[in-house]
């Protein structure tokens, strides 16, 4: 299959190392240097490139403000029978722009970054396939999400966005919040240590994503109940509540098992 990458970031380039041994793989980026180390690739920068490799599959990897910029952009120089996909972390816009396209699309999210998974393992990873995708593309990424061990769930666009809401804004908000009042120290305790590594990584991932992903709309009622848990724990803090810590902590365990 001739398929088209949009995107030479970390993730356009990880789909582009598992594609291509198997595949026909453009990869197109407006800068010619972001394509430099691109391996067993053709490597566009000019949108009429794409028009003469007529790919099958799309994929649409930049970073997600602009992905339908971008769809916008290359879709005139696509064939008709070309499926368009994108691996958005956020969803919003995304099934009213597909249903004005009136083309066949596919939605998914692999639930990972480079930055924290161990690409050469992926089995521990999970992957999300939006259930309104048209049948072929669900198939493709069905099988190669198989291929790379991934754990697969098939979710519509709402749920998906809920799910995102819980599973990635929780752990970034906390984080940044962490990060924002920690202060240096010499001599780190090991849980200081682990949530300092969780902090840097976190922050080196595109500040649009990490944007994108907090703006989710889903966001702001995950944020509330951190809020109440954080007045929750303040209170028993400045009561010095022993048997209430204790219920407290007793009650978080349940919810980890």
């Amino acid at each position: 299959m001739k398929i088209l990458i949009m995107g030479a970031g970390k993730m356009g380039s990880f789909f582009a190392d598992v594609l291509s041994f198997e595949h026909e793989v453009a990869m197109f980026d407006k800068d010619p240097a972001r394509l430099r180390f691109t391996f067993n690739t053709l490597r566009f920068s000019k949108l009429e490139e794409i028009k003469e490799f007529e790919p099958e599959l799309l994929i649409n990897a930049v970073t997600v403000k602009y992905t339908i910029d971008a769809f916008k952009e290359v879709i005139p120089y696509l064939p008709e029978r070309c499926i368009i996909s994108d691996i958005a972390s956020v969803k919003t816009g995304l099934p009213e722009f597909y249903k004005e396209t009136k083309r066949p699309f596919v939605s998914t999210h692999p639930m990972f970054g480079p930055t924290f998974a161990n690409l050469s393992d992926l089995s521990t990873q999970n992957t999300i396939i939006i259930s309104e995708s048209d049948h072929l593309g669900k198939v493709f990424f069905k099988d190669l999400y198989s291929k790379l061990h991934l754990n697969i769930f098939e979710y519509t666009f709402q749920e998906h966005d809920e799910t995102i809401a819980y599973s990635l804004s929780i752990p970034f908000a906390s984080t940044l919040v962490f990060a924002s009042v920690m202060k240096h120290q010499d001599a780190p305790g090991t849980t200081f240590k682990k949530h300092m590594n969780i902090a840097r990584g976190l922050l080196s991932e595109d500040d649009y994503l990490l944007t994108e992903i907090l703006f989710n709309p889903h966001t702001s009622q995950q944020l509330e109940d951190i809020q109440k848990q954080l007045a929750v724990l303040q209170k028993m803090v400045e009561d010095k509540d022993a048997s209430g810590m204790i219920k407290y902590l007793n009650a978080i365990r349940e919810k980890l098992k």
